[in-house]
């Protein structure tokens, strides 16, 4: 498939674009070959390995997080990246480097090459990336590593490991129905998939339908199930957040939105539980690393005055959530709002759920993604729930179009699918350097 070594990153995000061909296939024995050519890098780590609908990043941003504050040495996977694709492999913190990038994707190329070459299909983009994460949590020597799945869990690239720590379980919704089941029970049954045997398991607010399935999956596996309690004592923000949790009082998030607390004490029950498998955590690091967690994409505030916001409400189920948030934070207040979703997500329901808050909708497609759903056929969606849409031509078009509408007290808000959301937040970023620039110099002179 790729004829040259990888030498450099441009080298390596152009065999990665050349993978991409490949498109999604669940299973494992591919990725088991590949992890096997690799020699196993996944078997040197102990894991925590999170699945279901929304909420999956955030809670894995806080674990992470307070497991590096207290001290061990710990890598995370997640995926898709929002700002860049370094930041979806990380250790204590920082993105991997570009050369390690580029010395990891050879090594990773060599053994995928070797595959086909026996006759085994070319590994997918992501088992390709996964393989790259096992292998440099390996050679960073982490102790434990916080694991996304990708699509499910039974049949996810991530679930070759062994070594599970902790199974968490945010809530599970109707998603990737084509891929993973018709039903609530059978799509909870893929993302359960990732209980190992007698490991932890930690589980948040539960449909009972998937309820029943991960209590039946965790008799089988011997795996004890430890469901969260409701948090205490909440007061919300924009800025920080406050919540009591169990004999906890008073911890705080820097994370906006109102779901984030219900994230939040999933990863304080995840942390009581590694305790118990030889990761003990103090109150102090526990509440240093809640309150150093940042994750992009989640109701994150890019620009003030007025407010800009971007989340990655892709699924009725965040959509849902994003709406209870707008509500209870700007109430009475001017919105517009950027939507771009893919052609393969529920697109009317979450335009039905988010339409009506906004006094302006503009619709994106994201740039350079065939899933995309084009910007027109959006608005035309959109237009059964509000009459004031229009399908921008660009990001840029977008973006401006929303600072030309709002005020400075308005807010704007961009949302959908995390595939646009990364460039989009580079444009505002910019727009606003310019305008400081310009308001400095204007006032020198």
């Amino acid at each position: 498939m790729w004829n040259e070594t990888i030498e450099n990153y441009g080298q390596a995000l152009a065999y990665m674009e050349q993978v991409k061909q490949g498109g999604i296939v669940l299973g494992l024995d591919s990725m088991r070959r590949l992890a096997g050519r690799l020699g196993n890098p996944q078997d040197a780590v102990q894991f925590v390995h999170i699945a279901g609908t929304n909420g999956k990043g955030s809670v894995l941003g806080f674990v992470s997080t307070i497991l590096k504050c207290a001290g061990y040495r710990t890598g995370r996977y997640s995926s898709p990246a929002v700002f860049s694709r370094l930041e979806q492999i990380q250790v204590n913190g920082r993105p991997i480097s570009r050369a390690d990038y580029a010395r990891g994707m050879e090594t990773v190329r060599q053994a995928a090459e070797a595959l086909e070459e026996e006759g085994y299909p070319y590994p997918t983009p992501f088992e390709v990336e996964t393989a790259l994460a096992f292998w440099y949590f390996r050679e960073r020597q982490c102790e434990i590593a916080v694991l996304e799945a990708g699509m499910g869990g039974l049949l996810d690239a991530t679930n070759i490991i062994q070594h599970t720590a902790a199974a968490v379980l945010t809530p599970i919704g109707m998603d990737h129905r084509g891929m993973l089941g018709g039903t609530l029970e059978e799509i909870a049954r893929q993302k359960a998939g990732i209980i190992k045997n007698e490991c932890y398991v930690i589980c948040g607010r539960q449909d009972p339908r998937a309820l029943e399935i991960i209590k039946t999956v965790c008799g089988e596996q011997g795996a004890e199930l430890r469901q969260t309690d409701e948090a205490k004592g909440v007061r919300w923000g924009m800025e920080r957040q406050y919540f009591s949790y169990r004999d906890c009082r008073r911890l705080v998030i820097s994370l906006a939105g109102r779901y984030q607390i219900e994230n939040a004490v999933l990863a304080v029950e995840t942390i009581r539980a590694l305790g118990e498998q030889g990761f003990p955590v103090s109150e102090a690091m526990l509440r240093k690393g809640l309150l150093e967690t940042r994750w992009p994409g989640r109701f994150a505030v890019l620009a003030k005055r007025p407010y800009f916001i971007i989340d990655g409400a892709h699924n009725p189920e965040g959509a849902q959530k994003l709406r209870e948030s707008v509500i209870f934070y700007f109430t009475n207040k001017k919105i517009i709002t950027i939507m771009g979703v893919m052609k393969d997500k529920e697109y009317e329901k979450i335009a039905e759920l988010t339409a009506d808050l906004a006094r302006q909708v503009i619709t994106v497609a994201a740039p350079g993604s065939g899933r995309a759903l084009p910007a027109y056929e959006l608005a035309g969606v959109v237009r059964n729930y509000n009459p004031n849409v229009t399908a921008a031509d660009s990001l840029e078009e977008a973006v401006e179009m929303s600072y030309l509408l709002a005020d400075k007290d308005s807010v704007i808000l961009a949302f959908g699918s995390l595939a646009y959301l990364g460039e989009l937040s580079g444009i505002v970023a910019n727009r606003d350097k310019i305008r400081r620039d310009t308001h400095g110099r204007s006032k020198q002179d």
